[in-house]
């Protein structure tokens, strides 16, 4: 049973947005003090990754958790509620986000994805990572 009434249910699914989440702004923010300048959800790429890089081929998504299915094995279990609608949303989601991937390398591009939980708590260590493919694709 669901611990929140349907309205306050659907306030809170209201207020999930998709573009500029809390952890692809941060990241976005931390990459434009250093530097780097790129574009943000660039529509013509195909899967319209957060932030892009032209001119080095880099698409950089950042994934929520619970709608991108981390540890999908043990977490979809968690689910208590609307079980039928979530649980293949999210393994759709999953898949889509393989499609693209999948896409954007026979295409050429480098794809990085990081959860949201991770540049939260380890911001440098996703910019060291971006920094890397940049540098390896500036030679």
């Amino acid at each position: 049973m669901d611990r929140l009434t349907p309205e306050q249910r659907r306030k809170t699914m209201q207020a999930i947005k998709s573009t500029a989440t809390k952890g692809e702004v941060r990241l976005a923010k931390a990459l434009w003090k250093l530097g780097h300048r790129y574009r943000k959800n660039n529509k013509k790429v195909f899967g319209r990754p957060d932030l892009t890089f032209a001119k080095y081929k880099i698409a950089i998504f950042v994934d929520s958790e619970f709608f991108h299915g981390k540890n999908w094995d043990t977490e979809q279990l968690r689910i208590k509620t609307n079980r039928e609608y979530w649980i293949p949303k999210i393994e759709r989601n999953i898949q889509r986000d393989e499609e693209v991937n999948a896409f954007l390398i026979a295409e050429n591009w480098t794809v990085l994805r990081f959860w949201s939980k991770d540049i939260e708590k380890h911001l440098e260590v996703c910019l060291a990572k971006i920094e890397g493919a940049i540098m390896l694709l500036s030679i």
